[in-house]
Formats: structure tokens, sequence, C-alpha cells
């Protein structure tokens, strides 16, 4: 026995001839051609059978037309046989029907008797042979294989060689013969032992037998040919080693060829100019793994032609067809390679697969006239190729390719593409998408395909699809093409509004109107006489959904008109004519773009369907869409055309905007025309993203209140400006927009408004962009002041005894309060600053300012040098914490000032050497706009140390300091803030109440000085008689004078 070169494994053959394909794709849309989609004919086996795993049409005469479809897992009758595998006989009717299994093999497994042994041995294995894997018919004969068939050889040691073996249906299932050209006595892997004869398989025009045996000589492959008469006259049941004589076969190479897998795939075709076709060969694992196709002469197997695949590991050779593409009536060769893998646009490499296309012409040249790529990941494009012979009745074959796992939803995709002189189109003309299966289930739909076929009659060819992964088959029909053409006239093509030749039925408005006219033709085989077309006239259709149409129909004041026409077919264009009128200018705002006339035709979805149940379709280039174009003639000279110069100022306001100001800011433009009208002219002013739009400015007489509107273009924030229509020549127009910029951010240093003025005019329509910068700033303004309550202390204090170790703050001396402020008056923030105290706590060593406590309110961070209340003085239950009023200041009354004693006061300070100072230290921020920070100090004024200075006056000054070190933000303020302020209490001695007595002399000089004044007034009274005694009554007279008044007194 000859030992293999490498090790295999047998169960493992499957794994390398029919890859596990588990890639996922979807494919975007792509419109329908003639092949009809929506009711395909489906044909269904039993679940798990792989029914439509091969497909074939069979056409053993002009009156029985049918379909094969192989289920290679297919459960039989034959005994002793699981999943065996069969193939169906599936005849023609539009909606389908039963299929019926073809007996070609109703026998179990074959036994012999070996080497004189008493029991017989199973000579063969039918179980999972795969029988029905490759289905191929040619006239009344039917060629069935079994790839996986084997058999256990002669020799004496037992064995199992997957050799494969194919029958033969002959004279339309009159006989039956099988053929298994590599169930030789050269078995084993170095011989034809793992042949798998019948992998893949083909028919000649003559009807010759074409197998590819890729497993043969170490999996190097190989293919065999013969004819039907040469198979059938050697075949004899008996014997399971026939002998061939005439036929054909390609010989073991060099073992560089190993694992190359010739005879992967097979096709015929003429290459070699000769009355005989040549064979189509692929290896995929060839060539390194490149992959490459070699072209066998059809009488003798020498290699005419050979490709190579471009990529390692694409499976190069995958797929193989032949047929005439651009009817030069040479074959072509189409070659697929599924796993070939392209890079995207963003550079991601993926397996997307390519089909390559060689024309053939004076020779073959070895590289491709064009490459096929795959839409999308992991389809496996160009897994089958079919020719579909000439499916559009153009001259030109066209083909399909199959896309097992492209599609929606992973469910297969077959895609058509259309034959021309230059080979095919580069994009399919449609794609049939698989509606079976799912991504834990995949159909397969497309991984066999064939076409070719008319099977209902209808005079176009037809397309078979298996997905044996639902074991299902498809048959799609071709429908018939009408080949249609249209011309659009408008006559003349422009509107004049100052010539109203037309007249409004009903009210008799005149108005401007102008000539439309259409012509449409039609014809196709195998269609009806007559031909139905609707066709969809619409005018201004350019302009959207709701908005004004400017020209309508005269007769119907519609924009648009629906008719249908019936056409001969073949025969001469049909014509109609009708008048379309311009509305009214007042009624429109666009002047200047042209009015388009569209004109839309379809098939008349009214028609009935023909007699074989289908309805025929445009040719996919017909075009079924034409428009022109009427203008309105513009005051702008003799060619219509108004060519404007636009100019336009821009100023504000302001020069700079503040990080947390709502920045009120005003925009000025000047909007001017130089040139010719500009029609429906705006302004368009930019918004940046800081900023928000107010309104227009109203009250300044020298400014006109335009219109304007905020809106919103692609993320784009605009405020737009009407400037007339036409914005007539030397037009100046002056403005003013009110804007807030509220949103800054401080990773931009400028905000820039964009203006510019815009028209619809063809040429020179736009104004030159003017950009209006404003500069990011940080800037915050502090106002920072003090206060002490009270301002002044007076000594000796009332009611004030000298102790030595006060308990009380009351018995330590009386209470100042210092409230000192810092507020923020913005407009930006303020993340970080200090406030610093300084005040004079001691004078040679003795308290003068006692710090009995301190409070804040937003600082933070607050050290001093000495703490407060250091000798834990208890408060007095009368304290309150002072209110800051900068307005309420203290002051001394006038009546108070008598008591003081005026003279010169001692400052008392902290640079002052002999002074120790009460230093405090707090942190500022973060302090928004109009916020503040607030430190509020209680001190006790020393008594004891003042009283012993007696009459002397002093001033107590703190001094308190700010900066602000930062703002939060990224922008630097030109200048930070900082400042100082000065907060005094003074210290006044009152005049004791004993200072006010006289000197002693001072009083004994008075006391003389009155004695002697009071003996001048006696004596000078003395001198007056003042001293006498007067009578009691005076005269007679007074006597009587006085008796009334005593009376009346009575």
């Amino acid at each position: 026995m000859q030992l293999p070169r490498g090790s295999r494994v047998p169960g493992l053959v499957a794994t390398f001839l029919f890859p596990v394909l588990c890639a996922l794709l979807t494919f975007s849309s792509v419109r329908g051609f003639n092949l009809a989609v929506e009711q395909p004919a489906v044909y269904t086996g039993a679940s798990g059978s792989f029914f439509g795993f091969s497909v074939d049409f069979y056409l053993p005469d002009a009156q029985s037309i049918s379909i094969l479809v192989g289920a290679p897992k297919a459960n039989t009758s034959q005994p002793g046989v699981f999943e065996g595998g069969a193939v169906f006989y599936c005849p023609w009717q539009r909606n389908g029907t039963n299929c019926t299994e073809i007996s070609f093999d109703s026998h179990g497994d074959r036994q012999r008797e070996l080497f004189d042994t008493p029991q017989p041995k199973h000579m063969e294995s039918k179980s999972e042979q795969w029988f029905g894997a490759t289905v191929r018919a040619h006239g009344k004969t039917i060629l069935a294989c079994a790839p996986r068939y084997s058999w256990r050889t002669e020799k004496e040691e037992k064995r199992s060689d997957p050799v494969g073996t194919c029958y033969l249906s002959v004279n339309n299932f009159t006989t039956f013969v099988e053929y298994s050209p590599c169930r030789t006595d050269f078995s084993d892997a170095a011989g034809q032992g793992y042949c798998q004869g019948g992998f893949s398989a083909e028919f000649t025009k003559s009807g010759r037998v074409l197998l590819g045996g890729p497993g043969s000589y170490f999996w190097q492959g190989q293919v065999i040919t013969a004819t039907q008469d040469e198979i059938q006259e050697a075949y004899y049941p008996e014997y399971f080693v026939l002998e061939y004589k005439k036929q054909m076969q390609t010989r073991q190479a060099a073992s560089s060829y190993d694992d190359s897998y010739f005879g992967y795939s097979v096709a015929v075709g003429e290459f070699s100019e000769d009355a005989t076709e040549d064979f189509v060969v692929g290896v995929p694992k060839g060539n390194i793994t490149y992959g490459y196709v070699t072209i066998l002469n059809g009488t003798d197997l020498r290699s005419l032609y050979n490709f190579s695949g471009e990529q390692m590991a694409s499976y190069f050779g995958y797929s193989v067809s032949a047929t005439d593409l651009n009817s030069d009536g040479l074959d072509d060769l189409l070659i697929g390679a599924p796993l070939f893998m392209d890079r995207t646009h963003d550079g991601r490499v993926q397996e997307v697969g390519r089909v390559y296309v060689y024309l053939q012409g004076d020779h073959m040249e070895s590289t491709p006239h064009l490459i096929l790529t795959g839409m999308e990941e992991y389809g496996r494009f160009g897994s089958s190729i079919a020719s579909l012979g000439d499916l559009d009745q153009d001259g030109f074959n066209d083909i399909a390719i199959g896309a097992p796992f492209g599609g929606e939803a992973q469910r297969g995709a077959v895609f058509i593409f259309n034959g021309q002189p230059g080979g095919v189109d580069s994009k399919p003309s449609q794609v049939l998408q698989g509606q079976w299966g799912s991504s834990q289930q995949p159909s397969f739909f497309g991984l066999s395909t064939r076409g070719g076929h008319d099977l209902d009659g209808n005079g176009y060819p037809d397309l078979i699809v298996g997905a044996f992964g639902v074991d299902t088959t498809f048959v799609y029909r071709g429908r018939p093409i009408i080949h249609a053409s249209a011309s659009l006239s408008i006559s003349p093509n422009m509107f004049n509004p100052e010539e109203k030749t037309c007249t409004l039925e009903g009210n008799a408005s005149a108005v401007s109107c102008i000539n439309l006219s259409f012509c449409l033709n039609a014809s196709g085989k195998h269609v009806p006489n007559s031909i139905g077309i609707k066709v969809e006239l619409q005018l201004d259709q350019t302009k959207q959904k709701g908005a004004v149409k400017r020209a309508l129909f005269l007769k119907t004041r519609q924009p648009q008109l629906t008719q249908t026409i019936h056409l001969l077919n073949g025969g001469k264009e049909e014509c109609r004519a009708m008048k379309i009128y311009l509305r009214e200018e007042s009624e429109f705002r666009d002047k200047l773009s042209p009015i388009y006339v569209g004109l839309n035709f379809s098939l008349d979805p009214l028609a009935p369907a023909d007699a074989h149940g289908l309805m025929p379709i445009f040719n996919y280039k017909t075009k079924n869409y034409i428009e022109q174009k009427a203008q309105i003639q513009l005051d702008c000279g003799e060619d219509n055309i108004c060519v404007p110069d636009l100019k336009l100022n821009v100023s504000g306001d302001r020069k700079s905007v503040y990080l947390g100001d709502e920045n009120f800011l005003t925009l000025f433009f000047n909007a001017q025309n130089l040139g010719g009208g500009a029609y429906e002219a705006e302004l368009y002013v930019t918004l940046p993203p800081e900023a928000e739009y107010s309104g227009i400015v109203r009250n300044n007489e020298h400014l006109l209140i335009l219109p304007c509107a905020y809106e919103m273009e692609n993320q784009t924030r605009l405020v737009i400006c009407d400037l007339g229509n036409p914005m007539k020549a030397g037009a100046s127009l002056a403005g003013g927009l009110r804007f807030t910029v509220p949103h800054l951010r401080d990773s931009s240093h400028k905000v820039q408004f964009d203006f510019q003025i815009r028209s619809k005019n063809q040429n020179n329509s736009q104004s030159e962009t003017v950009h209006l910068a404003l500069n990011v700033e940080a800037h915050s303004t502090v106002s920072f002041f003090g206060a002490s309550k009270p301002d002044s202390v007076i000594f000796p204090v009332a009611n004030w005894k000298p102790g030595r170790n006060p308990v009380t703050g009351q018995e330590a001396g009386p209470e100042v309060k210092h409230v000192y402020e810092l507020v923020n008056f913005g407009p930006s923030s303020i993340s970080q600053g200090i406030l610093e105290l300084r005040c004079p706590m001691r004078v040679n060593k003795e308290y003068a300012m006692y710090v009995m406590s301190y409070a804040v309110q937003g600082l933070t961070n607050c050290t001093s040098n000495h703490p407060a209340n250091a000798l834990h003085l208890q408060h007095s239950p009368t304290d309150h914490p002072p209110t800051l009023n900068p307005k309420t200041v203290h002051h001394v009354e006038r009546r108070d000032t008598a008591r003081l004693i005026s003279g010169s006061s001692n400052v008392l300070k902290c640079n002052e050497p002999h002074v120790d100072c009460f230093h405090l230290h707090c942190d500022v921020g973060p302090l928004e706009k109009q916020k503040r920070a607030i430190l509020r100090v209680n001190f006790l004024v020393w008594a004891n140390t003042f009283m012993q200075k007696e009459n002397q006056g002093f001033t107590l000054q703190c001094d308190a300091l700010y900066h602000i070190q930062k703002l939060p933000y990224k922008i630097l303020p030109h200048v930070y803030p900082k400042g100082t302020h000065q907060v005094d209490t003074a210290i006044h001695w009152a005049k004791p109440e004993s200072s006010y007595g006289v000197p002693l002399w001072i009083i004994i000089l008075a006391i003389l000085i009155g004695l002697l004044l009071l003996a001048l007034l006696i004596y000078v009274l003395y001198k007056l008689g003042f001293f006498k005694r007067s009578y009691q009554y005076g005269t007679a007279m007074e006597k009587a004078e006085l008796k009334p008044q005593a009376a009346s007194e009575a």
C-alpha cells in the first residue's frame, strides 16, 4: 500500500471541499428589472434534505419542460442507506407543483465475496454519499453525482475511499447507468482514492460528460471526460472497476501541486477556434493558494490558457462560467473568488468576494477586462455564476452571480448583470433578495443558480435559484420588456409677464402663456399590440410640496396633469399639445429660477397581465423621466441676465464681550447694490454659538425696519433679512440688529458674526462675506469698604473700674465692631483671591485692641497669627453682630465736643516697631457676579492700657487689603482687581466735673466787687429818696380817683 505524503482524515474531506460559510452580509436595495420577484414558483423538499443544493432545467422536448433539484441529504427507499441523497423531477407549473424522486439507484450497499471468505464484504457505502450534490441535464439525459460515495476497494485490508460516483438517466428515464471513473485499482490518497468524482460536472453541447475530481493524487485533483455512448458501452453493473477505453483524464503532477483542488469547478466553452468545446477548470488552492483557472483543449486536454488569482486564499476558481457577453460570437470567461478581501474607505480589510471577467478576442488576455466586487462584508459574492441567456432581449447575454450570505438579514442574494458591447455592466440591474432563513439558520439562497432556458414559453429566459438551507427552490420568470421613449418641448421658452395673450375660463382674466407638447412611442417582443402608457406632467416641479407653483395648465388651472395613452406596439409616436400660463407676479417671489416642467411615464397599472400571468416592464435603461424649462422675462437686457454688484459694511456698538455677562450688542449694516437688479436679495447673518438674536432696531429714524427671521439650516443658526425682490440697482439699505452674547466660552478669544448678501442671480449673486469679530475678555469690578461701630471710644468709661484680671469682656473694656465687605459687581466671576486684615493688638506688650471673635461670609481658610479671645473672656449677653451700612457712620455730637480734651492724637498702626499686630488672612472665592464676601471682627478696647495714659488721644488704625488672583477662565483678565481700606477707631478723653471750679482769689475778688456794687446801688437809691416813708393816701383829688377803682375791685 502506498502511503500518503501527508496525514489526511477522510472524515474531514467535506470540510476541505465544502467550506462552512458563516459570514453575514447586508445589501442595499437595487431597482428590479425583468425577473418577476413578486410571485416566484416555489418548490420545497423534506426538511433537512438540502433540497436545492443543485438545480438545472430539464427539457427533453419542446412540450415537456421541468426542473431538476438535488437533495444530497434526502432519505430514500434504498435499504440500509441513511441520507444517501436524491434527485427530484419537478414538472413546470406557474405556481409550483409537487416533485417526484427519480429512482437512479434503488439498491442498498452492494456486497461481494473477497479472498475466499465465507461472508460477503460490504463493497461500498452509500449513506451520506451526497447523491444529488451535482445535477446536470442535456436533452433527454440527466447526470447526477454523489461526490462523497466511498467503496472498500478490492484489496485485502478494509478501506473506505471516497471516490465519488455518478449516474446517467438516458433517453428520458429509460436507462440508468453508473459512471464512477475514479473507482479504480489506483486507490488511496496517492491515487484516485479520494477523488470525489462528480464534485463538479458539466455537459458539452454535444452531450459529452465532464467531471471534476478535486481529491485525486493527494488533492491535486483532476478532470475526467467521456461521451455518453462510451459510458453506456462500458457499464456492467456486476463490476466495480470498469474500463472506459476512450475516456480522457488529466494525470498526476509533481508533489508541488498537492492540495490544489484541480476540478473544484468546471465549465465548457469554445476557446480554441475548432468545432469542439473546451474545458474550463477551477483550481482554487493552486499556485500557493492564490488559485488559478486553466482552459483545456476539448480534444486532448492540452492547457490553452491559465488565469491566476491576485490574492492568497481568495478561492479564485471557486466558480467558473463561460458565455458570450459582448455578442461577438466568442465565449467569454467569468471566474469567482468569493473569499476575496478588499479595503474599505477607512482602510479596514473585509471579505467581500469578486468575479473576474475575461473577454475573448483574437486571443485570451491574462488580465481581466472587468472586475465585479461584492458590496458588503462576508457576502461570498461569486459563489455561483450562471449564464442567463439574453434575459432582456437586447442581443447580449446576461449573468447571475450568487452571494449566499448576502441580502437582508443574511438570507442570501442573487445579482443580475447585463451584457453589453464592453462585456458586462459594472452595476447590477436587479438584485433578488432571499426571504427565507435567518442568521442562525442560513438559507444559502444563491449558492446554486441555473438559467438560460424559457420555462413558461413567453420568449424570455428564466432563472432557478436554490436555497438548500431551507430546502426550497425558486423559479423566477423573465417578464416581457417594453422599450419606450418620450420627448417634451416648450415654445416659446420664456414667459413675458407684459404680454398676456391667453384668457382664463370663467373670469376672462388675461394671462401670459406658452405652448407645451410631448410625444411617445413604445415597442417590445412578445407584448400586446396595444401598450397603455400613463403620463404625468408636473409644472414647476422643483418647488417643494406646499410651495406656490408659478405655472399652471390653462385648461385645469392645476400644476399637474395625468393622462393614459394607448400606443401601437412598434407604431408611430403619439403626440399631445396644450398651453400653460404664468400666475400674477404678486402671487410668488421667485422670478429668477427656471420653471421646470417634468414628464414621467409608466406602464398603465390597470392593464391586464399577459397570457402567462406576467406584467411587462420597461427596460431598466429606459429614461422614463424628462424635463424642460421655461424662464420669466426680466428687465435685464437682451440676454435676460442681471448681474448685481453687492457691497456690505458692518459695524457694532462695542468691541469686546465679557465672560459672565449678557453682553447686549447692536450691529449695524449698510447694504448696497451697485450693479443690476438682485432678485430675492437677502442678508444672511451667521450667528456664533455664543450669541442669541433679539430683534431689529426700531427706534432709530435713520435705520430701515426690514423683515428679518431667525432660521436654522443644517445646524447653522441664521438671521435672514429681506432686502427686496429685486434689490434694485443703486439701492442702499441701512439697518440694525440686536443680539445678546450670553453663552461665552473661554476656549475662544473671539466671537465672530458673518454677514453676506445673497441673491438668486446666476452671476455675481453674493457679496463678499464680512466678518465682525468681538474680543472675549474676562473682567470683574470689585468694591471694598469697611466701618467701625462705634467709630470712637471716650474715656473714662462710665461705671468701669479697673481690675487686674478681667473675667468678662465688659470688665476688659468697651467693645468695638469692625465690618469689611468685598462685593463683586462683575460681570465675570472670581474663583480665587485673598483678604488680609492687620490691626494693632498690643502696644509695648499691653493690649490695645483685644480680638474677641470674628465671623466670615464668602471667605474660606481664614488663619491668624494670634488666636481670637486668647484670654477666654466671657462674652457679654448683650453682644450682637454688627450690621454694615456704608452710609451709617458714628459722629460725635457737637454738644459733646466741649467736653473732650483737645490736643494731638497718637496713631497706633502696624508699621510701628513697638506695636504687635493681629494679622488675619482669608481666601476669597468663588464669588459670582453680585455676590459679596464679609468679615466681621469684634474688638475690646483694652481700658486698662489707655487709663494709664490719661488725657491722651489715640487713633487705632486697621489696614485691610484684598487681591483677586484668579478668575475661572482660560482667558486671563488684563488687570486683576486689588485694593486697600483703612478703618480708624478714635480714643478720646472727657473733662472731669471737678475741673469746672473757679480759683479762690477769683471768687473773693468777685464777692468784694459784688459788695461794692451793692453799696453803690444803695447810695444812689438813698439820694433819690427811695428809702423815705410815704403817706397812705395822697391829696383829695387822689382820694377821689381811688374810690371808683376801689368800688370796681369790690
